[in-house]
């Protein structure tokens, strides 16, 4: 058997992750309401308006809840799925600052989220608003144009390589993602920079408020190591293909390793010179 292993090198820099330091769950997944309380003592609140979609039922993996129920934030919560919303609106019910909608957000017409926010009190320029809809998150934040959040969070695939952009077809029926170097690239079109990242969820502040976190840099290997997360797959002389790092299918908990991937039958494995 071949000798392969991956020899790691971490590229971070504590000091432009120190936010990452902050991490703590309150309802969130990987520490991500200790990091936005911390971003919001150093930027400041101003509107104390929060947006979520998909908001589930409003506790569960929520990075809302924190804001509105420990904070007194108010909040327009979006939640397509019928059962979940219930949740949420039950769960909510003491919190008269919270709006609740129940929609399916999509970057065009009726359903984009210019025009589901009209219907409500939020202000234009607001604090924070969290993005996971597990699929055109990208498409639904470059589709944004009415409302400027000023601090954003958004759910990336965690397995596609910091120097790889990938984005999904613009798709409610597809659910792939987009890679963390290309919601980059769009948060710079947008006028916002990364500020810090969990294993899948990135944060960016807007540009007049970076300075105030004094992170010295923020390009995408300073900030973010996808770890043993990433799947790597190169060729050999003889026609083989040969994996490396993460052999697992990560959301469907299944094995894979090198012989699941040839495209050569093993009899044409051969080196041509």
């Amino acid at each position: 058997m071949p000798v392969v292993e991956v020899r790691y090198r971490q590229k971070t820099k504590p000091e432009s992750t120190f936010l990452r330091n902050f991490r703590r769950n309150v309802t969130s997944e990987m520490g991500e309401d200790g990091i936005i309380e911390k971003l919001f003592d150093l930027v400041g609140v101003e509107s104390g308006w929060c947006v979520e979609f998909g908001a589930g039922d409003g506790y569960s993996s929520s990075n809302s809840w924190n804001l509105i129920a420990n904070h007194g934030w108010r909040g327009v919560l979006i939640e397509g799925l019928d059962s979940r919303f219930k949740a949420l609106v039950n769960r909510h019910a003491s919190h008269p600052g919270v709006y609740p909608l129940n929609a399916y957000v999509m970057a065009d017409g009726a359903s984009s989220l210019d025009s589901i926010l009209a219907q409500t009190l939020l202000p234009t320029h607001f604090d924070f608003m969290s993005i996971d809809i597990d699929g055109n998150d990208w498409h639904v934040w470059k589709a944004l144009l009415n409302y400027s959040p000023r601090v954003v969070l958004v759910e990336f695939n965690p397995s596609i390589p910091n120097d790889v952009v990938f984005v999904q077809d613009y798709d409610a029926t597809v659910n792939q993602g987009a890679s963390l170097l290309a919601f980059i690239e769009l948060a710079k079109e947008k006028g916002y920079e990364l500020a810090a990242t969990t294993d899948y969820n990135a944060f960016f502040v807007a540009n007049n408020l970076f300075p105030l976190l004094k992170i010295p840099d923020n390009d995408i290997d300073a900030m973010h190591d996808p770890g043993d997360q990433e799947t790597k797959i190169f060729q050999l002389f003889d026609g083989s293909l040969c994996l490396a790092g993460c052999k697992r299918l990560m959301w469907h908990s299944v094995d894979f390793d090198s012989q699941d991937i040839q495209i050569l039958p093993a009899s044409m494995r051969r080196y041509p010179g």
